[in-house]
């Protein structure tokens, strides 16, 4: 009976212990979105960028122009940015994820920067009348944006961005390989790793 009475007379002792229980779920749910793995990296989103960058190249080829060059490499940009993000929000969403968890947000903060200065550089460039340097800059900053992102991601994605950092330091030193390089590294590179993403990380 004294412990009936005992229970009784704490009746807000269950409703306690649920919000304990609650608290301490979201701890170890910020917990571990704060050391995991943005995973939502989507390999067939990289290969659909890879595509389009070999059209692009071949498009490109028929106008020697540079102007038209620079033209159809910002729209390629600007569509496979879309292509790319479409892909990471439907595999986070298959994965029952945020495509901006922690990891994700982290991947996106530490991968723009390297963007943004490369489109700054491109207008410098331009303004400059030197054209040839930008496939070069253009591989060397997408590289080291994707490797500062992928950081956070799959050990494949850092990889890829050594690899177009490699090329990018390549088209500089020779720019009469810009071109060349520029679908050796956006075509060949993103189809490649977005195969060894898509079969090591599903999809």
């Amino acid at each position: 009976m004294e412990k009936r009475l005992r229970l009784d007379d704490n009746p807000e002792q269950p409703t306690s212990l649920s919000d304990r229980a609650i608290e301490n779920l979201s701890f170890i749910r910020r917990t571990m979105e704060a050391s995991g793995t943005f995973t939502a990296v989507s390999g067939l989103g990289v290969m659909a960028m890879g595509t389009l960058a070999l059209l692009a190249s071949a498009y490109a080829s028929r106008f020697p122009a540079p102007d038209a060059d620079l033209r159809i490499w910002a729209g390629t940009a600007v569509l496979a940015s879309g292509v790319a993000g479409y892909a990471i929000v439907r595999k986070a969403r298959r994965r029952q994820e945020s495509a901006l968890s922690g990891p994700g947000r982290k991947f996106l903060l530490n991968f723009m920067p390297a963007l943004i200065a490369g489109a700054v550089l491109t207008g410098a460039l331009v303004t400059a009348g030197l054209p040839s340097l930008l496939p070069g800059t253009w591989l060397l900053l997408y590289g080291t944006g994707v490797v500062t992102g992928g950081a956070f991601s799959v050990r494949a994605v850092p990889a890829m961005g050594v690899g177009f950092m490699a090329l990018g330091a390549l088209a500089l030193a020779v720019p009469a390989w810009g071109s060349s390089l520029m679908s050796l590294g956006f075509g060949g590179l993103h189809l490649a790793f977005g195969a060894i993403i898509t079969w090591r990380y599903g999809g």
